[in-house]
């Protein structure tokens, strides 16, 4: 059986979470990723559930933000980016229904992330960053 990561080089994205679902962002060379997994909202309506939460390097990044959630028609849909405790993208859906959402980003050197998430009633939501580091 091959190693992860070919070459017999160790596994290159975590030994213990080599899927990296979590709240944390994920280096791989000069690639990133960051992938919540599905979290249940607290149903109070704004974004008031954390997906993701971290902090970048040196280096910026610049890529891809899906989300997804279970929302039922009918209902609103909240996401925030926010940088250094500052909002950065606000977004409200009304009527969201199960609807894919991908939003270009741009994150600077040492910049603390977060992702929340909200509905006014309780659903699943998830969020996956994949990027270039430069």
């Amino acid at each position: 059986m091959a190693l992860i990561g070919g070459g017999g080089a160790g596994n290159v994205a975590g030994g213990a979470n080599p899927g990296g679902i979590g709240s944390s962002i994920h280096y791989i060379g000069n690639h990133a990723y960051a992938q919540s997994g599905s979290i249940q909202n607290a149903g109070t309506g704004g974004p008031d559930t954390l997906l993701l939460k971290f902090n970048t390097g040196n280096s910026y990044i610049v890529g891809k933000m899906d989300f997804g959630t279970t929302n039922a028609a009918g209902h609103d849909t909240y996401l925030n980016l926010i940088y250094d405790g500052q909002t950065i993208m606000e977004i409200k859906d009304s009527n969201a229904g199960i609807v894919p959402m991908r939003f270009d980003i741009f994150i600077p050197p040492q910049t603390e992330v977060e992702v929340k998430w909200g509905s006014n009633s309780t659903y699943n939501g998830n969020v996956m960053i994949s990027a270039r580091v430069y």
